[in-house]
């Protein structure tokens, strides 16, 4: 089925005539012939002076690449059969910890040791993009608290968004209550029974202007389900220590982490390597998913492209009739029977040919 995703656009139809009207003309910056004497002249030839204006065949060619622009511009697409699209999982939505802390380089994977943000990425990254009929969002949140994906099945994307993001983007403190009420203003409009927010975090509050437990209240009452995930090495079990000697672990809150999982019926997890945040994703993967309305989309095939060709093939027909007035496309132009077809048009050309060659 055909269809004009914009045909509001066809309003611009007259706007060349209105700045035609409108806008003082043009100075060509070529001298001009004065006749103070016009009106005697016009009065002893008996007729009044025509002004040499273009015919409507002259004009039709511009006419005509105005409406093809015109078309392009409404977005003309061929729309498919209706075909069902799954609907049914959570909102998901992760908000992650970027503060100066999550650079600590304390967490063990694959033999390796890499920083937490790292590890974060690495393995939350897959559990995003195998969330299959899941809309899932993106938090990113320091100081402050920022929402870099929003809910959407474009999985890899958001999984691209993540790997993206640096340490201290969102500034150097750890806001873990406003992380928590964007999160609620984006899931509160979606169906109660799928709001899920996983939080990660590898410190205490110390930023924004919401407490979390206050945050988390507001949560629950919205039915926002809440998974927190703790994250760093245990202070003990590492000989790494910050700028000035003390493990960042040390900041963790679980207490606070616990109470809000609590509070909203959640789950508290804690990540001291890689292998547990492994475990933790896979724990997550056992969340029941909700069914959701149903929904339908059609394919659209943009069409735009052949309005948009055609327009841009007569304009570069007409500046070599400008460029080159002498040719034959000038002489063809200038026919005034040129876009009216006429049952002659072969024998004036074996016509123009044979006066030529002569």
């Amino acid at each position: 089925m055909f269809e004009l995703a914009w045909p509001w656009v066809f309003v611009l139809l007259p706007l060349p005539w209105l700045a035609r009207l409108l806008l003082p003309a043009a100075d060509s910056g070529e001298p001009v012939l004065k006749v103070s004497f016009l009106n005697e002249l016009e009065g002893l030839a008996g007729r009044r002076a025509r002004l040499n204006l273009p015919t409507w065949r002259q004009q039709a060619p511009f006419v005509l690449v105005w409406l093809l622009l015109l078309l392009a511009a409404a977005r003309p697409q061929w729309l498919g059969e209706p075909l069902p699209v799954s609907a049914s999982g959570r909102d998901l939505l992760v908000a992650v910890d970027v503060s100066g802390s999550m650079d600590f380089p304390d967490m063990q994977w694959q033999d390796e040791e890499v920083s937490r943000l790292t590890l974060v990425k690495a393995l939350l990254g897959d559990f995003l993009e195998a969330r299959q009929g899941d809309r899932v969002g993106l938090i990113l949140f320091g100081s402050q608290a920022y929402l870099q994906a929003p809910l959407t099945f474009d999985r890899r994307t958001v999984r691209t968004f993540l790997d993206e993001a640096q340490v201290g983007i969102a500034g150097k403190n750890t806001a873990i209550g406003d992380a928590i009420g964007l999160a609620l203003k984006r899931l509160r409009q979606r169906p109660a029974q799928s709001r899920v927010l996983v939080l990660i975090t590898d410190g205490a509050n110390n930023g924004g202007q919401i407490h979390p437990l206050t945050a988390a209240r507001l949560a629950a009452q919205e039915n926002v389900k809440i998974y927190t995930i703790g994250i760093g090495a245990d202070p003990e079990e590492t000989g790494t220590a910050g700028l000035l000697g003390i493990n960042p672990s040390l900041d963790l809150d679980e207490a606070s982490l616990k109470e809000i999982a609590n509070l909203t019926g959640g789950s508290y997890f804690r990540a001291h390597d890689g292998e547990e945040l492994l475990a933790i994703d896979e724990a997550l993967d056992q969340l029941e998913p909700v069914a959701q309305q149903p929904t339908q989309a059609r394919t659209a095939h943009a069409l735009y492209s052949w309005p948009l060709a055609l327009a841009l093939l007569l304009s570069v027909l007409l500046v070599i009739q400008e460029q080159w007035p002498d040719n034959r496309l000038h002489r063809l132009l200038r026919r005034p029977n040129f876009l009216v077809p006429h049952p002659q048009w072969r024998e004036r050309l074996a016509r123009l040919r044979l006066r030529r060659r002569r």
